[in-house]
C-alpha cells in the first residue's frame, strides 16, 4: 500500500430546503464519515488513520453476525493478532519491527548477555542439557539444521570457540562455511560490510562473528537479514562463552534453580577481557556475588561488581575461581612491572590451590599460559573444571544455533 497519501475533502454543504438530510450526502466525502458527527472536518486527512507501524486485527464477529445478511462470518484465523496490512518498504529502516530471513522467519540475534533477560538465560542452559544428551549418543547427530548454512566469520584467530561452532552445526546437520582472514579478500582491503555483504547473498541463514573491534556484530545485523552470533568483540562481550560457563557450574554444583549465595572471583586482567565482562554479567543476573580481583592498572575505570587487589585475602572463601590470561595483544602499554611478580601476586600455586575452600571449582576460559596465571597442573587439582568448559562449549553452541535457526524439537 506504500505510504499514507493525503487526499482533498470538501467542506460541509448547506442544507436544500426541503431535503432530507440523508439525500444530501456530499459525493466527495467518504460515505463511512456521515455516520459522525456534523462539525466541521479538517481540509486534509490521510486515507488510513491509523499510524503505518500498528496492527490492523481481524477481531472475532458477534455470536450473531454469521445469521445477519451482509456481516462477516467469525475469524477462523488461528492468530488474528499476527495479521497485518502490507508496510511501506521504509518502516524497518525507521525502527518498526525485526526483519526476517530468506525463509520468511523473524531473525533473532545472538550479541550480549546483557540483551538477554532471565528466563532467557534459564531456557537456554535447559535446551543444553538436551543437547548434552544428543552428544552422548553414539551417533551425535540430528536434523535440526538440514537445510541451513552457518558462516563463520573470524577475524582473530581462534580454536576453541571456531571448531566447537563447526562441530555443533555439523551435528545438528548443517552446512558451515569457515572464512579465514588470510585466505580471503580482507588482505586486499575489503571492508567488514562488503565481506558480510557478499557472502549473505550466497544464501547464508546466520553469521558467527570474531572482530577485533568492539560492536562489529552489531554492525554487521545492520547489513544482513541473516542471524548474527557474537562470538567475540574486541574488550566488549563473548556470550556464548559466558553460557557455558554458567552451564558448567549449574552441572558441577546442582545449582539448575539460580546461583544465589554463589561467590565468584574473576582474576587476571579483567580491563582487556571479553570474557570477565560476560561471565561477570551471566553469574550476576543469576544471583552470583562477583569480585573482580587484579592489579590496579588491569581493572576497568568503571566497573560493575565489587573489585579487590589481593587475591590472598578472599581465595579462601570463593565457590568458583576464574581465571584469565594476560591479554597481551590488546595492550598497548606495559601494565604490570613483569610476569613474575604478577604470578606471584595474582597466579594460582600449589600454595594458593590448598587454601582453595572444599568443592571450589577452578575453571579458565583458554588458552593457558602455563606458569603465569596458573602454576600447577590443571589435572591435579581437585576442583578443576576446565576440560568440562571445552566438551559443554559445543553443547552450549548448539543450544544457541537450534534456537536461533532450528524448527521442531530435538530428537
Amino acid at each position: 500500500m506504500g505510504v499514507a497519501r493525503r487526499v482533498a475533502v470538501s467542506r460541509r454543504h448547506r442544507a436544500a430546503a426541503g431535503v432530507p438530510w440523508r439525500r444530501q450526502r456530499d459525493p466527495v466525502r467518504p460515505w463511512w464519515r456521515h455516520g459522525r458527527d456534523r462539525r466541521r472536518c479538517a481540509v486534509h486527512r490521510p486515507h488510513r488513520e491509523g499510524c503505518l507501524r500498528r496492527h490492523r486485527r481481524l477481531r472475532a464477529a458477534r455470536d450473531d453476525a454469521a445469521r445477519r445478511h451482509g456481516r462477516p462470518r467469525t475469524s477462523s484465523t488461528p492468530d488474528p493478532s499476527r495479521l497485518r496490512w502490507q508496510e511501506p518498504a521504509d518502516v524497518y529502516r525507521r525502527g518498526g519491527g525485526r526483519h526476517r530471513d530468506r525463509r520468511g522467519d523473524l531473525v533473532k540475534h545472538l550479541l550480549a548477555i546483557d540483551e538477554l533477560d532471565v528466563a532467557d538465560i534459564h531456557r537456554l542452559l535447559e535446551l543444553t542439557d538436551h543437547m548434552v544428551e544428543v552428544n552422548q549418543r553414539p551417533n551425535p547427530k540430528v536434523p535440526a539444521l538440514r537445510g541451513r548454512t552457518v558462516c563463520n566469520l573470524f577475524f582473530e584467530v581462534s580454536t576453541r570457540t571456531r571448531l566447537s561452532f563447526e562441530t555443533a552445526t555439523r551435528r545438528l546437520s548443517g552446512d558451515v562455511m569457515t572464512f579465514t582472514v588470510s585466505e580471503s579478500s580482507v588482505n586486499k582491503g575489503e571492508s567488514l560490510r562488503d565481506t558480510v555483504e557478499t557472502v549473505a547473498a550466497m544464501g547464508v541463514d546466520a553469521f558467527v562473528i570474531r572482530h577485533r573491534s568492539s560492536g562489529a556484530p552489531w554492525q554487521a545485523c545492520r547489513w544482513t537479514t541473516a542471524a548474527v552470533i557474537n562470538a567475540g568483540d574486541g574488550w566488549h562481550a563473548h556470550p556464548t562463552q559466558a553460557l557455558l560457563d554458567a552451564y558448567t557450574v549449574r552441572t558441577e554444583l546442582g545449582r539448575t534453580g539460580g546461583f544465589d549465595g554463589l561467590r565468584l572471583a574473576i582474576v587476571g586482567d579483567v580491563k582487556h577481557s571479553r570474557v570477565a565482562r560476560s561471565v561477570g554479567q551471566i553469574f550476576a543476573a543469576l544471583g552470583a556475588d562477583v569480585v573482580l580481583v587484579a592489579p590496579a592498572t588491569l581493572l576497568p575505570v568503571v566497573a560493575e561488581h565489587a573489585t579487590s587487589d589481593r587475591l590472598d585475602d578472599i581465595i579462601g572463601d570463593v565457590d568458583v575461581l576464574y581465571l584469565l590470561r594476560m591479554q597481551r595483544e590488546r595492550m598497548s602499554e606495559a601494565l604490570v612491572p613483569n610476569l613474575h611478580e604478577y604470578t606471584e601476586r595474582f597466579g594460582l600455586t600449589a600454595e594458593r590451590a590448598a587454601r582453595l575452600s572444599d568443592g571450589a571449582l577452578v575453571m579458565h576460559p583458554g588458552p593457558m599460559n602455563r606458569g603465569v596465571e596458573i602454576t600447577v597442573d590443571p589435572a591435579e587439582l581437585p576442583g578443576s573444571v576446565i576440560g568440562h568448559q571445552v566438551a559443554n562449549g559445543v553443547a552450549v553452541r548448539m543450544a544457541v544455533l537450534f534456537d536461533l535457526l532450528g524448527s521442531g524439537s530435538v530428537a
